[in-house]
């Protein structure tokens, strides 16, 4: 018999407002992703110096996981990230750049995030873990593959711990829904309790 996981925690950012477990945590005036990104930096007290050289998605979701992981000591958590949008936000700006010959000016701080497993670096990096990690593009939130992919690397003991979830940047829409898969937790790792919770 498979044994049993949870979800030990979820975090969602939508509308320029961040709730943990559902309870709201921040909530801005503004609701365009640059304003609500920096005003949670802030009021949020996140210290950590490459934020600001970061692209959008990669910011949405440095901050949802800062929310999941501030106080977690687990360093064997595998990351299992999806949106539909891949990098194409950060894409069209470096295309931007490029696209008129007399005004090439290509930047590399733009480039680097071309694309979107860029942010799961950028996650790694900050909260030192050194396991699997994954980034699908589907065409929506996908909760069975999210369900079956971290319940298999709990199983084969590929990770102790698995981040999952939907983080996605396009024209100006942002959504993120992360949540920790775990041996122990609050509620039930299914896909249907995935779906309740997004």
């Amino acid at each position: 018999m498979e044994e049993p996981y949870y979800i030990q925690d979820y975090c969602h950012i939508r509308n320029g407002e961040i709730r943990l477990n559902g309870k709201t945590i921040f909530k801005s005036e503004e609701t365009d992703l640059k304003s609500v990104m920096k005003s949670a930096y802030k009021k949020l007290q996140l210290d950590y110096s490459k934020f600001f050289k970061m692209d959008s998605l990669s910011k949405l979701a440095f901050i949802a996981t800062d929310m999941l992981l501030k106080t977690e000591k687990e360093e064997n958590m595998a990351l299992v990230l999806s949106n539909r949008a891949a990098s194409l936000d950060t894409d069209r700006k470096h295309q931007k750049s490029i696209k008129d010959p007399t005004q090439y000016y290509p930047s590399p701080s733009v480039f680097v995030y071309t694309l979107p497993n860029i942010c799961l670096g950028e996650i790694s990096i900050k909260h030192k873990l050194f396991s699997e990690n994954s980034f699908y593009i589907f065409n929506e939130f996908s909760p069975s593959i999210l369900h079956s992919y971290s319940s298999n690397l709990l199983h084969n003991n590929k990770a102790e711990k698995v981040l999952c979830g939907w983080v996605d940047v396009d024209h100006g829409k942002y959504d993120a829904f992360l949540y920790v898969v775990a041996k122990k937790g609050i509620f039930v790792h299914s896909t249907t309790e995935i779906n309740r919770l997004y």
